[in-house]
């Protein structure tokens, strides 16, 4: 195995190209990187056309070839995906009466029919149950008792469902208040006071409050974040700013 002072230097040899090898490493990744930023332009990334340098050349229209847009004589043509037949609800048979050329009366069955598809909303209206809490009189002791409501039914005049939805629209969907009064009432039938929303995105923000922080917290301990293109916020600004549902 040789001498001390030869295994020594065979040590500091091998720690020596390991330092290397994680230099040579970084620079790569370094390199790598670089490469993308100079490459990058609004052709090729989301960044918007004034970050452009001066040298940039932006494509060249192609010249046309006289042709009219859409599709050209002979295309077959390329309609709306039929729904499978486990999804249509109703099928309607339509059969011509006459020959459209001379008049003869038609009859029998096509075996391929053409298919014509055509999708609707049925009416929507809201679900009213009203439960009803009956107070007896005990025939022994004369003390009145009264029903309570089942513990699966909200105590709160609107349900799980509608509340969920109140709650979209005022995320996904950032409607004002207004706005979300206006569609609940014209779309779904039912009205509703903006004091209503606003309780219901309260109590909303409350339930999801806990979650919001585990999923940050999740997030913070990855290895890679913001692996897109925008510009990454302060910490400061990831906190939860009181609530998840704006409440204007």
């Amino acid at each position: 195995m040789g001498t001390p002072a030869v295994r020594a230097l065979l040590l500091a040899q091998q720690e020596e190209i390991e330092q290397l090898r994680a230099q040579l490493t970084a620079l790569a990744t370094e390199l790598a990187n670089l490469r993308e930023r100079i490459g990058s332009s609004s052709r090729n990334s989301s960044k918007p056309p004034s970050s452009n340098g001066p040298g940039f050349k932006p494509l060249e229209r192609r010249k046309g070839n006289g042709r009219k847009r859409g599709g050209q004589p002979g295309h077959p043509g390329a309609g709306p995906e039929l729904l499978p037949m486990e999804r249509v609800d109703e099928v309607l048979e339509h059969h011509p009466d006459a020959c459209r050329r001379c008049g003869t009366l038609l009859q029998g069955e096509d075996p391929a029919p053409l298919p014509h598809q055509v999708i609707e909303i049925p009416p929507i209206m809201p679900v009213v149950i009203e439960h009803r809490l009956h107070r007896l009189v005990c025939p022994c002791c004369s003390t009145s008792t009264c029903a309570t409501v089942p513990a699966d039914v909200e105590a709160t005049r609107y349900g799980p469902k509608l509340s969920a939805l109140v709650g979209l629209l005022g995320s996904a969907f950032p409607l004002s208040f207004s706005m979300t009064q206006a569609l609940l009432d014209q779309l779904l039938g039912v009205e509703i006071s903006c004091g209503s929303i606003a309780t219901i995105r309260r109590g909303l923000s409350g339930e999801l409050e806990q979650p919001m922080h585990q999923a940050i917290a999740f997030a913070r301990q990855q290895p890679v974040v913001y692996v897109d293109e925008t510009s990454a916020p302060c910490p400061a600004t990831m906190k939860l700013a009181g609530s998840v549902f704006a409440v204007a």
